[in-house]
């Protein structure tokens, strides 16, 4: 009986071990400051060299002052 409820629930046991596995993936990629960092780096650059206006300049940092922020907040909220 156990080998038979093993077969038919492989599939599902299958699917949430991918579920989980992309879970992980996406919560790494979303709390890796170093990207962010990165980006505002060479935003800065952008700006300096004139390829984006000041408006542009200044809505995407603060887009990326909050990313870092959020990631502050979440890595408090579950990691302490």
């Amino acid at each position: 009986m156990f080998l038979i409820d093993d077969i038919l629930l492989s599939p599902v046991k299958g699917l949430m071990y991918l579920a989980k596995q992309i879970h992980k993936t996406a919560e790494e990629e979303f709390l890796n400051e170093e990207n962010v960092s990165a980006e505002l780096s060479e935003l800065y650059m952008m700006l300096e060299t004139s390829k984006i206006t000041e408006e542009e300049f200044n809505k995407r940092e603060s887009e990326l002052l909050n990313r870092l922020e959020q990631i502050e907040e979440y890595k408090k909220k579950h990691f302490e």
